[in-house]
């Protein structure tokens, strides 16, 4: 991802989290490496070259570490997998764990005063899945001048103080949908019309998506006639899509986060349109899981967010204990489609269907 795909989010006020136990269960000690991922190298620019290594976390910690996790939002399956991943690594791990969650990307304000909360309470390291690509640098200045390690898991921060990064590029992952379709229709076959919901307007993860997207699609008959942004609640995406369709009733796809292509599955089908517009998401949850191998979504690449989750965890760890540590490290990215969608590592990307909402590992 270079540079340019990435940008900030002014946001407001929200709310805090409640607390809950993770379920007793095998799933939370399996074995989960080595994994395949790729290290950026000089870190923390997606324009650095990479290279594949198979990741191997820790065995256990030295300590029962207290670590603090800041998510944008609980609201759909794709946080839910990241906070599997989290919390299943650190049970693994043996340290705690306490995740706090903002309420939506509006609420920059209620993310900077949770993580300030945390900080004053003795957190030894911070995870922060980032509501602003640039709102929350000061914060992380100020928490690595106190001498604690701050991981950048999966939303990505413009911050040169971070301890490391646990994510992928959301360009990428913006580039592999566009490329996916461009390559059904490429240029001289017929244009086809294409909505575009690449989420919450200014979020460094949207900006880059979009900017892949659209560079993945220049060269080929594919023609976006409306880019909608918004929150990535059902609500917010439902409304975006039914206004595109009226605006734009020949559209042949409906492209966009997960939570616009499960919405639209319901909604196309209440108008008869299932056979007529296809859809396709930027990244990977159960509703997509569900939908491609219904025949009701085309196709999704996949960042395989659960790891995303183990692996800041085991970075924060491995920074405690001053142990070495890849500092830039994301999952190699990959499509799923009809035809793998029975055969790829389901645990990588997906919690478990028993898994609920956990904010505490003691």
């Amino acid at each position: 991802m270079k540079k340019s795909w990435t940008a900030s989010l002014a946001a407001t006020a929200g709310a805090l989290a409640l607390v809950a136990v993770l379920p007793a269960g095998a799933q939370a000690a399996e074995k989960w490496y080595p994994f395949s991922v790729e290290v950026w190298n000089p870190p923390f620019d997606m324009a650095s070259p990479r290279k594949s290594i198979d990741y191997v976390p820790v065995a256990t910690a030295a300590k029962s570490w207290d670590i603090c996790v800041s998510f944008p939002h609980m609201k759909d399956a794709y946080w839910m997998a990241v906070d599997y991943g989290i919390v299943a690594e650190s049970k693994r791990l043996g340290v705690k764990m306490q995740l706090v969650e903002a309420g939506g990307y509006t609420n920059l304000n209620t993310q900077i005063s949770q993580i300030e909360d945390c900080v004053v309470r003795g957190a030894d390291a911070i995870v922060i899945g980032a509501i602003s690509f640039d709102g929350l640098n000061n914060l992380v200045k100020g928490i690595r001048g106190k001498g604690i390690p701050v991981i950048d898991v999966i939303n990505g921060m413009s911050s040169p103080d971070l301890s490391a990064k646990s994510l992928v590029s959301f360009g990428e992952m913006g580039f592999k949908a566009g490329e996916y379709i461009a390559k059904l229709h490429p240029k001289g076959s017929g244009k086809v019309k294409v909505g575009w919901f690449p989420g919450p307007p200014g979020a460094g993860w949207v900006e880059a998506g979009n900017a892949g997207f659209q560079k993945a699609i220049a060269n080929s008959d594919i023609e976006v006639v409306e880019t909608k942004y918004g929150d990535t609640g059902k609500e917010v995406q439902l409304k975006l899509v039914e206004d595109t369709l009226e605006a734009h009733p020949d559209i042949e796809y409906v492209v966009g986060t997960a939570v616009t292509a499960e919405a639209s599955i319901g909604l196309l089908r209440s108008r008869g349109l299932s056979d007529k517009i296809k859809i396709m998401s930027y990244y990977f949850t159960p509703g997509v899981f569900r939908g491609i191998k219904r025949g009701q979504i085309l196709a999704a690449p996949t960042d395989s967010t659960v790891i995303q989750g183990r692996v800041a965890i085991d970075q924060a760890v491995r920074i405690l204990e001053g142990k070495p540590h890849e500092k830039h490290v994301g999952p190699a990215l990959y499509v799923i489609d009809s035809n793998n969608v029975n055969s790829f590592d389901r645990g990588s990307s997906l919690a478990p269907d028993d898994f609920k909402p956990t904010f505490t590992v003691n």
